[in-house]
């Protein structure tokens, strides 16, 4: 066959008769070694330590493994969490939705840190990686933890815009300047994934009383907000030795939290205003 490929080259065009004779075993040499005894690509294995418990099968938790090759998986946790589920143990249990760092469903504790899933590349080696759910939550099943406290902790700061007077415009939205507009960045991206509560050891122990990083951060989005008519209100709302003081400033909120804001920098900037 390679003969023939070669003559049908030689006669439309016999100047290229080297490059032919070098070009086309090579590939053929290839092609063999691709599919032949070898079996395709080496594999690269490794080893995921996945938390596991079944609320219908209430028994002690247990960290089950699983061994995936790597060349046949996406570079991202979630990615092999996915392959995991769908080729090899379908009642494994996560939550997930955009894999784009946006929605903060996917969150988890990833080799001992907090962390999105869909953003916290595989290390490769032989070490095992270990994925555990949120730490000092109840847990729901597997990876999913409950998230009610913390939303109700969100909801208690009433994260919405509140006015004592009408707008100057009835059904027009209430301008801002840029200044004003800036002073809310690094506050207004957070997404409510937990990993900045559940990594406080406050937050931990005084789940139901201190109202951890994410609440007291979105607090602070609306008391700095200068369309928002209830700041006094809102920082009397929040003076207390439990909601507000537990926070120690130890920044595991910081370098938890995987859209990059700090928590604790918000914290004490409502401090400041208590005084």
């Amino acid at each position: 066959m390679a003969s023939g490929l070669i003559g049908r080259f030689v006669r439309t065009n016999p100047s290229r008769l080297t490059t032919a004779v070098r070009l086309i075993p090579s590939r053929l040499t290839a092609s063999s070694t691709d599919n032949g005894g070898g079996g395709g690509k080496a594999s690269n294995l490794k080893t995921f330590q996945i938390y596991r418990w079944n609320p219908d099968n209430p028994s002690k938790p247990e960290l089950q493994d699983y061994q995936i090759d790597l060349k046949d998986c996406g570079p991202m946790v979630l990615d092999a969490l996915i392959k995991i589920k769908n080729e090899m143990d379908p009642s494994l249990t996560f939550r997930r939705s955009c894999r784009e760092g946006i929605c903060g469903s996917c969150a988890m504790n990833i080799d001992g840190c907090n962390g999105l899933a869909c953003l916290t590349k595989i290390e490769e080696g032989s070490k095992e990686t270990t994925i555990t759910p949120l730490p000092h939550m109840f847990v729901i099943k597997d990876l999913v933890v409950d998230m009610t406290n913390f939303y109700n902790q969100y909801k208690s700061i009433e994260p919405w815009l509140k006015r004592k007077s009408p707008a100057s415009e009835p059904g027009k939205e209430i301008l801002q300047s840029k200044k004003d507009r800036a002073k809310l960045d690094g506050m207004y991206e957070c997404i409510l994934c937990a990993c900045c509560s559940t990594s406080c050891p406050s937050y931990w122990w005084n789940p139901e009383s201190y109202l951890g990083p994410a609440a007291l951060l979105h607090a602070n989005r609306w008391i700095s907000d200068s369309r928002d008519e209830y700041t006094k209100e809102r920082l009397e709302a929040i003076d207390d030795e439990f909601k507000l003081y537990r926070c120690h400033t130890i920044l595991n909120c910081a370098r938890a939290c995987p859209k990059g804001l700090n928590p604790g920098k918000q914290i004490a900037h409502i401090k400041q205003l208590q005084r």
